[in-house]
């Protein structure tokens, strides 16, 4: 053993039993919260939920079987005549091209050190090993075959060597020029965490939020609070010109994190995009609610959030109409929002756009694996339990969506390097968790994800109204992102055949948050547009065309047809019977979960 690897074992020994007392402190008092009561979660995430799945009804394709043995046992000869010469002092041959596929082996030592040439290259063989496995296995559930894929991903991603102190050549060289104080460091941030985290999922810190105030370098655009209700506040925004469109528009955020994604800083805000085009803004704020708000349901959001402000709007500006904008959440429940209105004869909603929005939940995309079975009356129950359910769990199950990127790339970070994260606007809003009403919580799940009731005309029915998508008659314009993990495009696509209005559909880059957030100016995502709405996707997709920089402007040209005239444009809270509660961004956003 060399010199270097006798001083890291050192130091990893020497502060064993730091870690261990201070780890034991924090695991005795979160015993002692557990006393109240609280239901397990863990095996939302726990990779032996695999094995479970594999128990079930399966067939083995044996000479698929064989043929992957066969080709693992090749790769580990090759394997080790190549770590045998290594031994004898020749040079490895990685190819170039086969360095880079990787990301999270892209250290220098991975290809050009011998052990953790071994080490890398052993744990790939064993990762295809595993995954071709499943690929060998027939289901009979198509659900229980996307989640073993799923769950296999997640447990082979776990055991990267990149994640442990010993076989990641980077953690072994901070461990060095610190003399182990990264330890120390990772040690404290993990258990600063842990105390943060509820009992049921474990919240990993992934920026500096110290820097980020809302309303003054986030959440700043000028506006005043001229409603509020249990569920949300009415934020209207200032004009940022004397004359602004006829019609006005109203923002609706998703009820599972907080609206300021659409409004950070002055040069990402889609709030401030609208305003320098012209048009008249209100925002939906919801409520970060705890248990008093228990019964509040997905219908109950309808006639507290969207409807509610509607009516408010139509008062505050002296027009009939709006125009509705949802984002993921908010564009489903402003879907149903729309469909119930028009089932009354109700028209005042002039236009619809979906921002990453699935009304269709026939393609959920990896967030379904959450639910099956077994988990989602656990779900259910953790929800009854506490009143709500907590927003934590939420933000960790979308991190393990992009597991590499979102969790063990930041666990690396923080507590093998000992490092603190930097700050970053969105990964500071996608830490800002936003809790949910169990009732609200429940119907949400079995209404979109488990019985897809939406698609279906009168599966759903809202005070003797049948809720039809098809009533939807309006114009509406779909926004989708290429890389979106959480709303898949393909998926969003169908929701365009479920209304009866004129509709656009358009592709931008990039994901579900930086593809929206693409503003006009610097925006460095492209976008596709198609004027046609084949059957598939994947038609539309062929027969689009590639437009650099922001989706934006499109959006706003076709939406100014659809905004009426030029008018004087109103002061927020100057209206005789809304006068400004509070200035934006208001009290409900400013509630941070564990604080």
């Amino acid at each position: 053993m060399g010199t270097d690897e006798k001083e890291v074992l050192a130091y990893i020994e020497k502060y064993a039993a730091v870690f261990n007392t201070m780890a034991q402190e924090v695991l005795a008092r979160s015993a002692q919260n557990a006393e109240g009561g609280s239901v397990d979660m863990q095996s939302l995430f726990d990779p032996q939920k695999l094995g479970a799945l594999l128990n079930g009804d399966i067939k083995v394709d044996s000479n698929k079987l064989i043929q992957q043995q066969m080709h693992y046992m090749q790769k580990q000869a090759e394997l080790w005549q190549e770590a045998s010469k290594a031994m004898m002092g020749e040079a490895l041959q990685t190819k170039v091209a086969e360095q880079s596929k990787d990301k999270r082996f892209a250290h220098g030592d991975w290809n050009e050190n011998p052990v953790f040439h071994y080490i890398k290259e052993s744990y790939l063989a064993n990762s295809d090993l595993l995954s071709s496995m499943i690929d060998a296995i027939e289901f009979a559930d198509e659900k229980a075959e996307k989640q073993a894929k799923f769950f296999t991903r997640q447990y082979v991603n776990s055991l990267s060597p990149t994640n442990f102190v010993l076989t990641n050549p980077e953690v072994c060289e901070e461990v060095l020029k610190s003399k182990g104080q990264n330890l120390v460091k990772g040690m404290q941030n993990f258990l600063e965490d842990l105390e943060k985290s509820p009992l049921e999922a474990f919240k990993m810190r992934q920026t500096d939020s110290s820097g980020f105030v809302l309303g003054e370098n986030l959440a700043n655009t000028p506006g005043k609070i001229v409603y509020q209700n249990e569920l949300m506040q009415l934020i209207h925004y200032a004009p940022l010109h004397k004359q602004h469109h006829q019609t006005p528009m109203l923002i609706t955020p998703p009820f599972i994190n907080k609206y300021y994604v659409l409004d950070l800083d002055e040069k990402k805000s889609m709030v401030r995009g609208l305003l320098d085009a012209g048009y008249s803004v209100f925002m939906i704020s919801w409520v970060n609610p705890e248990a008093e708000l228990a019964d509040n349901d997905f219908v109950d959001y309808m006639r507290k959030g969207p409807i509610a402000a509607i009516e408010q709007i139509k008062t505050i500006t002296k027009q009939k109409k709006v125009n509705l904008t949802g984002f993921c959440v908010g564009g489903t429940l402003s879907a149903m929002t729309v469909a119930y209105l028009r089932g009354l004869k109700d028209e005042s909603v002039n236009s619809l756009t979906f921002l990453t929005t699935l009304l269709d939940f026939s393609e959920p995309g990896e967030v379904a694996n959450y639910f099956s079975e077994d988990m989602l009356p656990m779900i259910e129950q953790n929800a009854d339990i506490k009143g709500v359910f907590d927003g934590r769990i939420i933000g960790m199950s979308f991190s393990l969506l992009r597991e590499n990127s979102l969790f063990w790339s930041f666990f690396i970070d923080n507590y093998l390097k000992g490092k603190d994260p930097a700050p970053f606007d969105i990964l500071h809003w996608n830490s800002d968790s936003t809790n949910i009403p169990a009732a609200c919580f429940k119907q949400y799940l079995r209404t979109t994800y488990w019985e897809n009731k939406l698609k279906d005309p009168g599966a759903m029915v809202i005070d003797g109204v049948s809720i039809d998508l098809g009533n939807i008659d309006v114009p509406c314009y779909f926004l989708s992102t290429i890389a979106d993990h959480i709303v898949l495009w393909k998926g969003a696509y169908e929701g365009t055949k479920l209304v009866s209005g004129d509709s656009r559909f358009v592709l931008a880059g990039s994901g579900h948050l930086a593809g929206v957030i693409n503003p006009t100016k610097g925006g460095k995502y492209p976008h596709w547009i198609n004027e046609d709405l084949p059957e598939s996707p994947d038609e539309w997709f062929e027969g689009a065309t590639e437009h650099a920089g922001s989706w934006w402007p499109d959006w706003h040209s076709w939406l100014s047809p659809l905004s009426g005239k030029k008018l004087t444009a109103p002061i927020p809270g100057q209206h005789k019977d809304y006068p400004a509660l509070m200035d934006a961004p208001g009290t409900y956003v400013m509630k941070r979960l564990g604080e």
